[in-house]
């Protein structure tokens, strides 16, 4: 036998022991698919915001209670300013109002205009001694024989001889804290001479 014809017998020997690894590997199953590793961080990212929007539903309604509450103080304070100053100006002028905010101003009873914290004008509700002739437009039901009219800023340029004995918010959302036991901002009233448990009969000119 010559070598050439070994040769061609050896090479057909090494395809017969080849095929068969090749027809087993060609009708193996195929392999489980599996999650790509930027799959699992996709499922991470949405659980994620899914807490945040859960915390934060809950969050911004006690935050807005809270800045609601800070913007009551700051009522509470700049009511009792503008009580103050009227205090001051009547120790200045004895019997005696003012006509306007101005006026405290230029008597060196209040450092500077104080805005209504709780309207989005800044506009206060003016509180001052009813004249003679005022009309009861509408008044509010209360026994006692105290009476103050409930005035905007328009109406009050309309008034002569104003005499302005406080202020109130001129709001009338509904409050968080109860104060002197009103639950509405435009009945937080803060006047020189207020007695603590009384209600003065309010009686309202708003519109020109």
């Amino acid at each position: 036998m010559t070598q050439s014809n070994m040769s061609q017998k050896e090479l057909a020997l090494k395809d017969s022991n080849r095929s068969p690894e090749l027809c087993s590997s060609s009708s193996s199953s195929p392999k489980p698919y599996t999650v790509p590793p930027y799959g699992y961080v996709l499922i991470l990212m949405l659980i994620v915001i899914f807490v945040l929007a859960l915390s934060m539903l809950v969050a911004v309604p006690i935050l807005e209670t809270q800045v609601k509450r800070e913007k009551e103080e700051e009522l509470i304070f700049r009511g009792k300013q503008y009580v103050e100053a009227i205090r001051l100006y009547q120790q200045k002028k004895p019997a005696s109002y003012p006509s306007s905010f101005e006026e405290l101003i230029k008597q060196k009873c209040l450092r500077r205009l104080y805005p209504d914290p709780m309207s989005s004008s800044g506009e206060w509700n003016i509180l001052v001694n009813p004249p003679a002739t005022a009309p009861p437009a509408r008044a509010s039901q209360t026994t006692t024989a105290e009476k103050l009219l409930v005035v905007s800023p328009q109406v009050l340029k309309r008034i002569t001889n104003p005499q302005i004995v406080g202020v109130v918010s001129s709001s009338t959302e509904r409050s968080v804290k109860i104060y002197n036991g009103e639950e509405y901002y435009n009945l937080w009233l803060f006047y020189y001479g207020q007695t603590p448990g009384k209600k003065p009969e309010l009686v309202y000119q708003l519109s020109e």
